[in-house]
């Protein structure tokens, strides 16, 4: 069984989802339970997750791992088509995620209101043209893995989520929109949403 260290609603839900869609169990810690977290993580980040004796960090080298471990169809074998998924992994991961990143920093550490808000509309539209160009992208399939979602489409439903908890306006696309909807109607998506819900509440 995995071990799964995460903190509620951030990009550790995207690999309890996916280690779901493996077929795999996973024990599910909040990070927040753990007296010294520092000793598990030095940087503190969630995921983290425990494979046997084997603690990994860093949510793509994650998710390619488990993905590479196990048979499944959220990534490809060989060929430009897996060239394409990794390539859209790295992009939820390095590109979005980040994007999404600045609206945290913001709202901690800028306190003047001004230059806030003049930093929340400048990052809303740096992350409203990423969406634009999976939007893009989009055109003749209904998720970037082709007819069923991939790791990328659920790394970044989880990232869509976050805009909600900041005073921005982020535009999302209709084949966009469509697609954030049917990974967060996937049944491993609710469950993994609801696992982490009953476990921070004891």
């Amino acid at each position: 069984m995995y071990q799964l260290f995460y903190l509620q609603g951030a990009c550790s839900l995207a690999t309890q989802v996916i280690l779901r869609e493996l077929g795999q169990e996973v024990e599910i810690i909040d990070k927040q339970h753990i007296h010294k977290f520092k000793e598990i993580n030095p940087i503190e980040t969630v995921p983290v997750l425990r494979d046997g004796d084997n603690t990994l960090v860093e949510g793509a080298a994650i998710m390619l791992h488990i993905l590479n471990k196990h048979e499944n169809s959220l990534l490809p074998k060989n060929g430009t088509a897996r060239q394409k998924a990794i390539q859209d992994i790295m992009f939820a991961n390095a590109t979005m995620h980040p994007a999404y990143g600045k609206l945290f920093f913001i709202a901690q550490h800028i306190t003047d209101e001004t230059a806030k808000k003049a930093a929340f509309t400048a990052a809303a539209k740096n992350i409203t043209h990423l969406w634009q160009v999976i939007e893009n992208v989009l055109k003749n399939k209904p998720f970037l893995g082709g007819s069923t979602p991939s790791a990328a489409d659920i790394m970044l439903t989880v990232y869509a989520r976050w805009g909600a908890s900041f005073p921005v306006d982020i535009t999302l696309g209709k084949k966009t929109t469509t697609l954030l909807n049917a990974v967060q109607a996937m049944p491993n998506f609710k469950k993994s949403v609801k696992a982490e819900q009953a476990e921070s509440e004891k």
